[in-house]
């Protein structure tokens, strides 16, 4: 989740080709590279200028949080996932095969990791990455969950109704789903020049909860509109998982475990809604938009996905007995 969030940084400090080449960064091993090195290498590498124009240059700040990412990521990350699946590969059967899948997810994000430079963060490899970022995660806590399941048990608070699991199972998979294109289509937001004023800057109402001050736009380019289709995921979304909420309610049992991890991701798809609503009434003409807010905007996205993505896996152990 960390590692998520750095990459959100490099975002909103419009930093991520700040590192044009991969895996060195302008053909170094540091990050304190001065604008009259950044020329120089640029000279030397003519295929590499940069989107924003050949002669775009980079603080040292913004070279820092991709070299960090990167650090983190490559040097810290991926040798732990290494070497955790050496400590687990004579385990018993799920566990060998979840920290295999571990391994190999590491592997595939670095990949795209460097798909990522090579397209200049074109949004697509952006919300490719992210999404194997995410996968990824998901694939730790469930390396997690069958260690602690073999050895001491699961915890009360994965404990699902068997009943309730094997009703809701496929209903909140679907959210899950739902959860994960809402943060794909999100990233299409945030990594498209000009995406961001999709629906005007007009402010309350007419460009939120309005778009150009239209209850529903026409759209003409999906990439350019990505923000008004956005919005429809994100309002379908939470209906269901309002609706969800409401009828898990009506079940009866005396176990509450997985009513409480539904309420709980509504809570925080709420909660996000409107910190995504408050990022677009955020437009200044001096100070553009409060980007600390797209920050947060996706480390809630990450944790909502999250919350819903551990509550079908409860639901997918408490089935397997």
């Amino acid at each position: 989740m960390i590692v998520i969030g750095l990459g959100g940084l490099i975002r909103i400090y419009d930093a991520g080709e700040s590192c044009p080449d991969w895996p060195l960064c302008f053909g170094t091993i540091g990050f304190d590279i001065s604008e009259e090195e950044q020329e120089a290498w640029y000279i030397e590498n003519p295929d590499e200028v940069d989107s924003r124009g050949s002669g775009h240059r980079y603080t040292t700040f913004q070279i820092f949080t991709e070299w960090f990412h990167r650090i983190l990521a490559g040097l810290v990350l991926g040798p732990l996932v290494i070497l955790n699946w050496y400590m687990l590969r004579g385990g018993e059967g799920k566990v060998k095969f979840a920290s295999t899948l571990t391994v190999v997810l590491i592997v595939w994000q670095g990949a795209i990791g460097w798909l990522t430079v090579e397209m200049d963060n074109l949004h697509w490899s952006v919300a490719l990455h992210l999404s194997s970022a995410l996968a990824f995660t998901m694939s730790m806590f469930w390396l997690w969950l069958t260690l602690t399941r073999t050895e001491d048990g699961l915890p009360e608070w994965l404990r699902f109704d068997y009943s309730i699991s094997k009703k809701w199972k496929v209903r909140v998979g679907l959210l899950s789903l739902g959860a994960f294109v809402s943060i794909f289509s999100g990233t299409f937001v945030s990594t498209t020049p000009g995406a961001n004023f999709g629906c005007g800057v007009d402010g309350f109402p007419g460009s939120w909860p309005l778009c150009n001050e239209k209850i529903v736009d026409s759209i003409e380019d999906v990439v350019a509109q990505s923000q008004i289709i956005h919005r429809w995921f994100v309002g379908l979304m939470l209906i269901a998982l309002i609706f969800a909420s409401y009828s898990i309610s009506n079940e009866q049992s005396g176990n509450n475990v997985l009513r409480n991890w539904i309420w709980g991701s509504t809570f925080l798809f709420f909660v996000n809604t409107s910190i995504g609503a408050v990022y677009v009434l955020s437009w200044d003409l001096e100070e553009g938009f409060f980007e600390f807010l797209s920050l947060v905007h996706l480390m809630m996205a990450s944790l909502t996905f999250v919350t819903m993505a551990i509550s079908w896996i409860g639901c997918s152990i408490a089935e397997d007995g």
